[in-house]
């Protein structure tokens, strides 16, 4: 490793050992008053499932972010999008459509819109993996939990993951009747409602639960061409689950989920104009950095359905449990953008205007056995099998001041994937453990592809007319091989390599010409982790620390290049990339009343080696750079403290803030590409019964007023933004019924 991170390393341990050092006379003095400690406040315990067996978050040698279902809901976190300020670890990339956003863990991930490519960062929910990125962006359900799982993952989890697991769990019905309402209002015009009810339909053998969201928000960009307020959302949804126990070694949970969303979201907004000519052709609207105007005579939207359906079988086979889960989803895109960002056209700058739609559906089989716990030999195995067909079908219309071309291309791929994974942990002594994992994944993916065009030669933004097809299959090895030692009772430490796979890939795109119809060579890559979680002071401060460093080869990264006078990404095989940093995760129960948690990451995400593409638009003179969507600090602290009264209410203050340093969106290293550091703070005051189930709680958002970019892109002749929810101080009311 280079000096920086074994620096990093000294110190961290360094002050960790300084810490443990000190808990045995912490432990005395707070033992020492049994007054005191029959009353001492303790954090809530946090179990994961992220070895796939429930186990407490403190004991699992793996680097997990958790963040709870509940206390998303309540600060107005409802998507993927919005968990990425209080995991400095998880990054996000927005898009227009949801259909073009990806996730980064450690400063790795895939950014393409092309189905032919798998995530590299894998979201699974219940148990079901999703095949495409965009299907979980949408709002979430019914949350119990989400779990940020960093680093390879294939070792446990069906579908392959080389850079980590996005695992979230929705709440499991319970034998009590229960139901609520709640009313969100918000700045701008934004309402969500969300219902839910649940409980025992048979006694003992049959409970369930369903849960229905309805949310609308104008938005906070406006046309100034037609006065409307986009960048907004119109959306409903509904979860249901069933929960059938017809004997104690026998559950059955079949679980589906509908979400319907039209979201508004510009095609980027003009940040800063390159030339004096876009400056004139952009008016009335002039570029700023923090500019939420546009001027667009092509509305930019996107309707949106996901759905799915999923059974789950968990069968205790003596102390054995064999899990089954079956999975189909479905989605739906159609998405409609103003390529050229401007509300007039002229000679100088015609008219761009794209509409596509895709129709995927996948399904899925896993089988997986968990042996007992308690024995020398402790494993989970398991078979996968997912197949997944994606249809789709863009449309580009370039408009001149004398006429129009059209081209129209259609494609589809289809993939399949099967797997053969397992982890076992041998347990030599009640306070050291040997872990290894194995995986061998073979993939099968195929393409199609035709475009047809009114014009036999090159337009702006329009390649002739081509057809291509291919298909290409690997098998991929991956793995995981560690040491688990137990420091105390409270501590305990961890080592691990694992090696990274992701499969194959074509880059299939409207644009395709004959060069991209070779297959993309697979991704593999290799990690070493040090960790240490720590519970002290009584169970009120636990802090969990990992370093790490990860070497990957064949990156699969986009890339700028110039189709049909346009600048455009491609897909490539881009070399060798390195990350490597430092994660802290932390909670104190300072009294009963009064709680601090927070998170603290130093990535360090840099390009080795770039294989620069043939024909490249921007300069490849990138290696020692940064990756892009990641910036080497991010941090988040908060802080919640409870005010009982004497008449049974309470009193819930809560703030937070998170800041991260310069990050580039870029892998081309454009300089106007950057977002400076920014820090946004929230915070939030209620009053609550919780004995008569209801709940008063104000929210203000970005309370210092901070305009950033979470997106930032090049033109011709400009650059654009995407502007965020909390791009401006905004405030909220919640009210919750509990019944």
């Amino acid at each position: 490793m280079q000096n920086t991170i074994g620096e990093i390393v000294k110190r961290t341990l360094l002050a960790q050992a300084i810490s443990l050092a000190a808990l045995p006379m912490v432990q005395a003095a707070t033992s020492g008053d049994e007054a005191v400690s029959s009353q001492e406040p303790v954090l809530k315990s946090v179990t994961v499932t992220a070895t796939r067996r429930e186990e407490s978050l403190q004991k699992v040698p793996v680097a997990v972010s958790v963040i709870d279902g509940e206390q998303l809901e309540r600060d107005n976190r409802n998507g993927v999008a919005s968990i990425v300020q209080q995991i400095p670890s998880l990054n996000f990339r927005t898009g227009a459509s949801n259909k073009d956003t990806s996730l980064f863990i450690r400063g790795v991930g895939t950014i393409s819109t092309s189905p032919g490519v798998e995530p590299t960062v894998a979201t699974v929910i219940d148990g079901v993996v999703y095949g495409r990125p965009g299907q979980a962006t949408l709002d979430l359900l019914d949350l119990d939990r989400i779990e940020v799982l960093r680093g390879p993952q294939g070792t446990l989890f069906g579908k392959n993951a080389s850079a980590g697991v996005l695992n979230v769990v929705t709440k499991a019905p319970t034998e009590e009747t229960h139901g609520y309402i709640d009313q969100s209002y918000y700045s701008g015009n934004e309402s969500r409602t969300r219902f839910g009810i649940g409980g025992s339909l048979i006694p003992g053998t049959l409970k369930g639960s369903v849960t229905t969201l309805f949310g609308s928000y104008d938005g906070n960009v406006d046309n100034k061409l037609n006065g409307q307020e986009v960048n907004g959302y119109n959306r409903k949804g509904i979860r249901g689950k069933l929960e059938f126990t017809p004997n104690e070694d026998v559950t059955f949970t079949l679980a589906a989920d509908y979400m319907q969303s039209r979201d508004d979201t510009p095609n980027g907004v003009v940040s800063k104009a390159l030339t004096p000519a876009f400056a004139s052709a952009l008016a009335p609207v002039s570029a700023q950095s923090d500019s939420r105007k546009l001027s667009s005579d092509f509305r930019s939207h996107v309707d949106d359905i996901n759905k799915g359906l999923s059974g789950q079988l968990d069968w205790k086979l003596g102390d054995y449990t064999l899990t089954s889960i079956t999975a189909w989803r479905g989605w739906s895109n159609a998405q409609y953008q103003d390529g050229d960002r401007l509300g007039t056209i002229t000679a100088a700058f015609p008219g761009t205007e794209d509409k596509g739609r895709l129709d995927y559906d996948q399904y899925s089989q896993e089988l997986r056995l968990a042996s007992p716990k308690g024995e020398f030999l402790e494993y989970v195995g398991g078979l996968f099998y997912m197949h997944g067909k994606d249809t789709e079908t863009y449309q580009r219309t370039l408009i001149t001041t004398t006429r129009q071309d059209r081209g129209v291309a259609d494609y589809s791929t289809t993939n399949d994937s099967s797997s053969v994974f397992g982890e076992a942990t041998f347990n030599f002594r009640p306070d050291l453990r040997l872990i290894a994992g194995l995986r061998w994944t073979h993939d099968e993916l195929e393409y199609d592809h035709r475009r047809v065009s009114t014009s036999a030669t090159t337009v702006s933004g329009i390649q002739p007319a081509t057809s291509s097809s291919g298909s290409v299959d690997e098998d991929g090895k991956s793995g995981r091989l560690g040491l688990q030692y137990d420091l105390s009772d409270s501590v305990t430490s961890y080592v691990t390599y694992s090696r990274g796979y992701k499969g194959p890939a074509y880059n299939v795109f409207f644009n395709m010409q004959p060069r991209d119809t070779d297959a993309l060579k697979p991704e593999t890559s290799n990690t070493w982790e040090v960790g240490i979680k720590a519970t002290s002071w009584n169970n009120r401060l636990t802090t969990n620390l990992a370093v790490f460093h990860s070497d990957y080869d064949n990156y699969q990264a986009n890339f700028y290049d110039t189709v049909a006078g346009q600048v455009v990404t491609r897909l490539i095989n881009a070399g060798s990339v390195s990350t490597e940093g430092v994660e802290l995760d932390y909670a104190l129960q300072a009294t009963r009343n009064l709680k601090f948690s927070g998170a603290l990451a130093y990535t360090k995400a840099r390009i080795d080696s770039f294989q620069c593409p043939p024909g490249a638009a921007a300069s490849c003179n990138v290696n020692g750079k940064t990756l892009p969507y990641s910036p080497d600090w991010k941090s988040y602290v908060r802080a919640d403290y409870t005010i009982p009264l004497d008449n049974g209410l309470d009193i819930e203050l809560g703030t937070d803030y998170s800041w991260q340093s310069e990050v580039q969106y870029d892998i081309s290293q454009n300089p106007d590409t950057k977002q400076g550091a920014y820090g946004i703070w929230n915070a939030s005051a209620a009053l609550a019964d919780y004995s008569n189930g209801w709940r008063v709680a104000l929210l203000a958002k970005n309370l210092a007023d901070k305009s950033y970019s979470p997106m930032l892109a090049s033109g011709t002749g400009y650059i654009y933004r995407a502007v965020p929810r909390d791009d401006e101080r905004y405030f909220g009311v919640q009210l919750r019924k509990d019944f």
